[in-house]
């Protein structure tokens, strides 16, 4: 027989669910032995484990970004590693690559001693290269980098693995940039040999395919 749960029997259930799900500031608190990263995404740590094609791709972006970043004389940088606070409870994003603006970090107290970013402001531009976890870079990051008003966020889905509704049919590897207009998220999609156009760095010279062939 099954028993139904009553109303009271169900808080109590979400309360234990609650207690099991680690806050943010006890994430902050808790380092891995072994030297694992990880990000944590509605209350669940989830390892940052990426793959060697993930990780040479990052390489590469980092280095065409960078180079843009300097050639404009713009004042951002690239931190090996940062987290981003969304406003959403429980949760704390190591994005692939963040470009963090310096003039900014003199609002965010918690960058000295955490480089953790609370305001989006400070992130001109997120990207997450995405593999088996797209939905999560589609879905909640998505929606928390765009509360938090994170100017730019790309998702380099390098191996066209997303939805057909959300990459297209056929399905093929695809850089999506949302940009921020009046509190919203709007997307423009690159693929092949279409240049990517980027707000945040308006002279970079960067082909999608190039993305996709390393």
């Amino acid at each position: 027989m099954v028993y139904p749960v009553n109303a009271m029997m169900q808080s109590e259930l979400d309360q234990q669910a609650d207690l099991d799900l680690m806050t943010f500031e006890e994430f902050l608190e808790w380092h891995p032995d072994d030297g694992r990263i990880f990000e944590l995404i509605r209350g669940v740590p989830q390892e940052v484990n990426p793959t060697g094609p993930h990780e040479k791709l990052s390489g590469f972006l980092t280095i065409e970004l960078g180079i843009s970043i300097r050639q404009q004389q713009l004042p951002y940088f690239i931190p090996k590693t940062a987290t981003l606070k969304p406003y959403r409870d429980k949760s704390g994003y190591k994005p692939d690559m963040v470009i963090l603006d310096e003039r900014a970090l003199v609002n965010e107290p918690r960058w000295e001693k955490q480089s953790t970013i609370l305001n989006g402001a400070s992130a001109p531009l997120v990207i997450e290269i995405t593999s088996t976890n797209w939905r999560d870079d589609y879905g909640v990051k998505l929606s928390d980098y765009e509360l938090l008003g994170v100017p730019e966020y790309w998702i380099v889905d390098y191996l066209g693995l997303a939805a057909s509704r959300l990459i297209g049919s056929p399905k093929q590897p695809t850089v999506s940039i949302y940009n921020l207009v009046d509190g919203e998220y709007q997307v423009n999609q690159f693929r092949s040999s279409e240049r990517i156009i980027s707000t945040v760095l308006p002279e970079l010279n960067l082909l999608a395919e190039q993305l996709f062939k390393l």
